[in-house]
């Protein structure tokens, strides 16, 4: 299939711009190893993290499935990573072979679409709530229902976390503090607790 498709991979590292917002986008990312984050930054230079792909994830693909040539946010690597592009338009066009594999590829593409689309829809839940309390509960319990567990890692740092959570990344250690004088959870460094809910 890569050979079919035309994968060209590439490393970067940490810190690295693989992919910057205004820049023409014709391919889709996949993350062969490391993490990397989707980024949009304001006018001000405030930076919010949309989202964080790990391994085996892939980026662009809502861009070129609809037709939109310039990125509208940017992709940087978290860790070292290696990332391979493959044209989009190879991906949608089946092969003169017309293999099954192609046809599973495309199949494939869409649930992937369709999972982005309901994880967009939880990041709105949590960025909706009017407090930072409110925002950081929103997350914890999604990221304890992830685990199945009261006990789990949050996989950003707290700058990380604040610009996931669009909030002050003060006001949200504050925050933090405060749920655990009150009971509420527990944590160490990215390790967390739920107390009670």
């Amino acid at each position: 299939m890569i050979d079919c498709l035309g994968g060209v991979s590439k490393k970067y590292k940490k810190d690295a711009y693989i992919l910057m917002a205004g820049d023409t986008i014709d391919f889709v990312g996949i993350v062969l190893s490391g993490r990397v984050q989707i980024v949009k930054e304001d006018f001000g230079g405030n930076r919010n993290i949309i989202s964080e792909l790990t391994e085996g994830e892939l980026f662009g693909e809502a861009f070129a499935c609809a037709g939109i040539e310039t990125a509208m946010y940017s992709v940087q690597a978290a860790t070292d990573c290696e990332i391979m592009k493959i044209e989009f338009k190879k991906i949608v066009t089946t092969c003169s072979n017309a293999c099954e594999f192609h046809s599973m590829l495309i199949s494939n593409m869409l649930k992937i679409i369709a999972k982005k689309n309901l994880e967009l829809n939880g990041k709105m839940e949590i960025i909706s709530q009017r407090t930072t309390r409110e925002k950081l509960m929103t997350y914890l319990l999604g990221q304890a229902e992830k685990a199945k567990n009261s006990r789990f890692t949050i996989p950003f740092s707290r700058n990380e976390l604040a610009d996931f959570l669009c909030v002050e990344r003060s006001a949200m250690s504050r925050e933090l503090s405060k749920m655990r004088d009150d009971g509420i959870l527990d944590y160490e460094k990215n390790n967390f607790k739920l107390i009670r809910y």
